[in-house]
């Protein structure tokens, strides 16, 4: 005798909407550029064909956004492994999503923090985004 062979449909899945720590990842993907922006404020003598060079030259609030810049690039990669990690394991979304909202938060308060030249507040805020992002490892 031939088993018989029963199609089933496969179950269609809804297309998922973007939840809050993955709009997180997307816009602290983005906002480095802020800082950029704010770097090349004014573009007082700027050189687009040697931009770095003109940076590197620059002062006050200009450079201070620019190390800014860099800062914010340099904690994306943990960030957004900590999101993409916690999501995959299916850790809490509402603890996700709470601790992804600090970290923007906390992002933005030290670029505020760098430019305005408050050392001590700045490295503060920068000590409780690195705490959200680890807790948010801690929710797997």
């Amino acid at each position: 005798m031939v088993p018989k062979l029963v199609l089933v449909p496969k179950k269609i899945r809804k297309p998922k909407q973007m939840n809050i720590a993955y709009a997180c990842v997307l816009f602290m993907g983005l906002f480095p550029y802020v800082a950029a922006g704010i770097a090349k404020k004014g573009f007082e003598n700027y050189d687009n064909s040697m931009p770095r060079q003109w940076l590197a030259n620059q002062t006050g609030f200009r450079a201070r956004a620019n190390a800014a810049q860099a800062n914010l690039f340099e904690s994306l990669p943990f960030f957004f492994a900590a999101v993409i990690i916690a999501s995959i394991n299916q850790a809490p979304q509402a603890r996700i999503d709470l601790l992804a909202l600090g970290f923007v938060v906390a992002r933005i308060a030290y670029l505020v923090c760098y430019i305005a030249n408050w050392p001590t507040t700045r490295s503060i805020v920068w000590l409780a985004g690195l705490a959200c992002v680890v807790a948010i490892f801690c929710q797997i």
